[in-house]
């Protein structure tokens, strides 16, 4: 019982940690941004990346052992609804990563990054795509819930 509670928590922790990060990286990405700015969005996509791992393991092992069982989710459209999105706001994700990754070296150089306004129009838009998507997980989530007996 305690593996199970322990195991709900931390995915749940994990999205809010995950969608927490979105939204600071959302508010401090700017085309003419400080280096705290800077600083502050691409450890924001770290802690994102960390927290959507933690859903990522703590999901699997809520499917696995310590859910409703096996046949409960793998049963349920909207179980494969839910995967599905997580898997494209994780696709959403890649482009920002290794974006804000390049932005270490500048950051050793206590620079500030270089965004040109096309590059950072790709950014915004898939920052807001993912914070969608993660308004959208927990109605797939509860959705999911109430609607067990579909197959």
């Amino acid at each position: 019982m305690w593996a199970s509670s322990i195991t709900a928590y931390f995915h749940y922790l994990g999205f809010m940690l995950a969608f927490a990060s979105l939204t600071v990286e959302f508010f401090n990405l700017k085309q003419e941004m400080t280096l705290d700015e800077a600083k502050r969005v691409a450890f924001a996509d770290a802690a994102y990346g960390i927290a959507g791992l933690t859903i990522l393991v703590t999901g699997v092992l809520r499917v696995l052992y310590f859910g409703k069982g096996t046949d409960y989710y793998l049963n349920n459209p909207f179980f494969y609804a839910k995967m599905g999105l997580f898997i494209l706001v994780s696709l959403f994700s890649l482009y920002p990563t290794f974006t804000f990754i390049f932005w270490f070296k500048d950051f050793q150089k206590d620079q500030i990054p270089q965004l040109e306004i096309a590059k950072f129009n790709i950014l915004a838009r898939l920052i807001k795509g993912e914070l969608l998507g993660f308004a959208l997980l927990p109605l797939l989530a509860a959705t999911m819930a109430r609607m067990s007996g579909w197959s």
